[in-house]
């Protein structure tokens, strides 16, 4: 199939060729000529190592966030990627720089923003760091708070920025533990909203924070790099739309294209509700900010260098795929929750897993129920040999993540507490194609279980 989708790409690549024919060509140089024959054996050996990968594009691949991006994002990258513009400078590549500001406006548009200052960046890691650079360059000298389960960036960029970070616990449902928040919002100038957390999915409670955000004169920096483009389906009735209906009224946001948003990696955007924090970034350069008055996206971005051909793959996808509520992008969302939530049942009604909470996207974090279990670390090892036996070759083969939970969400398991956190298997679905996996992802499971606890018994 993949090979096929070359057929839609020869012709924009014959048109990028008839403009590069009007102008001397580089590539007609000697010294970037190279053997056809040799040329075909490296990009043989190439697709062979490549195989080595885990098959991410398969809904068997449940595992950790990571899919194949949609061929029109892959077709459009690769075509920008001939001419390899830097939207760094407007000089550097003019339409991709173009094509950014668009598509970043259509970003800002989708979360409610009225007014907007943002750019893309190299990932998520990268926009949140300069979310919380402008949240310490706003208040100085003040913490940045965050959950418990949000990324762990977040406490790694505040020691790289030199600011003190607040982590505030979380309840076993995921909610907020606001004494905390509010013995300590005398020293905080900033508040981290995650929606959609990387380990459970976890969408936090957005509208009840940001209220007492404001009434507290805290700043309020929303992560939604993993779960933002769940936006669409805010009016849907799929999800909680009470934290979603909030967006617009934030300072600041991160989402990933590259996630949810069938981009290539890297590919992540940050926003800014008040375009006045460029005031930030300022800062000049002796030989790029030459070639016109208007705003370089350079001069609003920490990073310098940044590929142009991210730009037109999320451009090029965005104008086939995205925008509204009933759009592809939408419609394929759509499918992956309805995935979690039937993969989610299947498990529960199978009576040999226990899903530890309803999701909130399309991340299931369960176990092996504890039937014979007499400690919490049994819990872990029948999870790991689940894991195990699923990556082995084979008719029930399946890719699964693992993950970690404190003890104290066992408590009532009746288990020997012998260990400080329980592992328990984690599936992400966000292939759409999952919808149609759900069932027999859950049978697998239960097979992968059966054939675990035989060879227990055998070494026994």
């Amino acid at each position: 199939m993949w090979s096929r989708r070359l057929d839609a790409l020869k012709p924009a690549l014959e048109a990028l060729d008839q403009w590069r024919a009007a102008w001397p060509d580089d590539a007609a140089d000697p010294l970037m000529q190279v053997d056809e024959d040799r040329l075909g054996q490296v990009l043989a050996e190439l697709a062979r190592r490549l195989q080595g990968n885990y098959p991410f594009h398969s809904p068997l691949y449940a595992g950790q966030m990571l899919k194949p991006p949609h061929p029109v994002a892959w077709m459009a990258h690769v075509l920008a990627s001939t001419i390899n513009p830097n939207n760094h400078a407007l000089d550097g590549g003019p339409p991709t720089s173009e094509m950014e500001k668009e598509v970043v406006a259509d970003l800002a548009r989708l979360f409610g923003f009225r007014t907007h200052l943002g750019h893309l960046t190299s990932g998520g890691t990268a926009a949140n760091l300069e979310a919380l650079w402008v949240a310490r360059e706003t208040h100085p000298g003040k913490a940045i708070a965050f959950s418990d389960q949000a990324h762990y960036t977040h406490a790694r960029m505040c020691a790289v920025l030199g600011v003190e970070s607040v982590v505030i616990p979380t309840t076993a449902d995921g909610s907020w533990d606001m004494s905390v928040l509010k013995a300590s919002a005398h020293r905080i100038g900033t508040v981290v909203v995650t929606l959609g957390t990387t380990g459970m999915g976890r969408v936090e409670a957005l509208h009840e924070l940001l209220p007492f955000c404001r009434q507290a004169g805290l700043r309020v920096h929303v992560d939604a790099a993993y779960g933002g483009f769940y936006k669409l389906l805010e009016a849907s009735g799929a999800l909680d739309a009470a934290p979603w209906a909030l967006t617009g009224a934030v300072d600041s946001l991160v989402v990933d294209p590259h996630k949810h948003g069938l981009q290539p990696y890297g590919c992540g955007c940050v926003l800014f509700r008040d375009p006045a924090v460029g005031r930030h970034y300022k800062h000049d350069s002796p030989y790029t900010y030459f070639t016109s008055d208007e705003l370089h996206l350079g001069e609003i971005s920490l990073e310098c260098s940044r590929a142009g051909a991210s730009a037109a793959a999320l451009w090029a996808t965005w104008r086939l795929l995205g925008g509204g509520t009933d759009s592809g992008l939408a419609r394929m969302l759509a499918a992956c929750r309805r995935a979690a939530l039937a993969f989610a049942a299947a498990l529960e009604d199978s009576g040999t897993y226990a899903v530890v909470d309803a999701p909130d996207l399309d991340i299931v974090v369960y176990h092996p129920r504890p039937t014979g279990a007499r400690r919490l670390s049994d819990l872990s090892a029948a999870s790991k040999a689940v894991f195990r036996k699923g990556m082995q070759a084979g008719p029930d083969q399946l890719f699964l993540s693992l993950y970690q939970l404190p003890a104290s969400r066992f408590a009532g398991y009746g288990l020997e507490a012998d260990a400080d956190t329980v592992t328990v298997l984690r599936s992400v679905l966000m292939k759409p194609g999952h919808e149609g996996y759900a069932t027999e992802l859950a049978a697998r499971l239960v097979r992968l279980l059966s054939h675990v606890e035989r060879d227990a018994l055998g070494q026994g």
